[in-house]
């Protein structure tokens, strides 16, 4: 089972230093991944109309591409993952061109985590259609692909249209493309299309029952489930520390492929207190 870390986007700020001591440190204690949430724009609460959601414009968000492409020239093994990156509210050939870059860059070290996100003024703020975001992942996967692999590409969807045309440099590593989202249609999508499954945090029992479904699904689409991976989270303002051994174990029963530690919401207010959990989390799995 690999083990990551969320970073903890709306907590540690923007110093550029604290970002750096926090990869650094996060490498040199053996993690094999960093996860990133995703939010371009935040919305002001007190708009016309209100506002209710878990963030606001008052939280940081760094934009995941931009800071995996520094990190990388920061660390030598750590993976990247998006967990989840709001495919649909972006241009398709644009996050084609960025994360093929940022696989050159990091040495193949890229796993693409997309979904459909919630955030109705970001898909207004960035002129796509909150509505039709579900349909619009499923042809943006697959153009995805074929635009990191295909020197040329001729495409014309009901969203995307490629003229004849491709980006250059081509992913020179496999970008792996995992799925959030736990609704049926969520399910039935990542088993089509995707390489693993990233589930938004739920009581264990409740993902015993998903991933019986997802398994399912995965057979009806003759997948292979031992290359299909999963990965869950843990958070520690929901499990504490005295639980962490027993909850990560439940998981590697469930064949659970990925644990990360969530080291947000959990009260920290400085940036050794979000270190120094992940260090006890670590030593506790080895």
């Amino acid at each position: 089972m690999k083990l990551g870390a969320v970073f903890p986007q709306t907590e540690i700020g923007a110093n550029p230093a604290d970002l750096r001591t926090y990869v650094s440190e996060i490498e040199s204690l053996g993690y094999d991944y960093l996860l990133t949430y995703d939010h371009v724009l935040g919305a002001n609460p007190e708009r016309p109309g209100g506002w209710r959601g878990p963030y606001t414009f008052r939280e940081t968000f760094h934009e995941p591409l931009v800071t995996f492409s520094w990190m990388a020239a920061l660390t030598q093994h750590l993976e990247f993952v998006t967990g989840i990156l709001i495919l649909p509210q972006r241009q398709t050939a644009l996050v084609a061109k960025q994360a093929a870059q940022v696989s050159l860059l990091s040495g193949g070290r890229l796993r693409l985590g997309v979904g459909i996100g919630w955030n109705t003024v970001e898909y207004e703020a960035l002129g796509e259609d909150f509505h039709t975001r579900g349909k619009r992942l499923d042809e943006q996967v697959p153009l995805l692909r074929r635009l990191w692999n295909e020197p040329l590409v001729t495409f014309n969807g009901q969203f995307d249209t490629v003229p004849d045309a491709g980006i250059n440099p081509l992913s020179p590593h496999l970008i792996p493309v995992w799925f959030g989202g736990d609704a049926d249609v969520a399910l039935r999508r990542t088993a089509r299309l995707g390489d693993g499954w990233i589930p938004n945090w739920m009581p264990l029992d409740k993902l015993r029952d998903q991933l019986s479904v997802l398994r399912g699904y995965l057979n009806e689409y003759g997948r292979d489930l031992s290359t299909f991976g999963v990965d869950v989270r843990i958070h520690v303002s929901r499990t504490p520390e005295s639980g962490w051994a027993d909850e990560a174990g439940q998981l590697a029963a469930m064949g659970i492929s990925h644990v990360c530690l969530s080291t947000m919401g959990a009260g920290y207010t400085r940036l050794d207190q979000h270190l120094e959990a992940l260090r006890r989390f670590k030593a506790l799995m080895n």
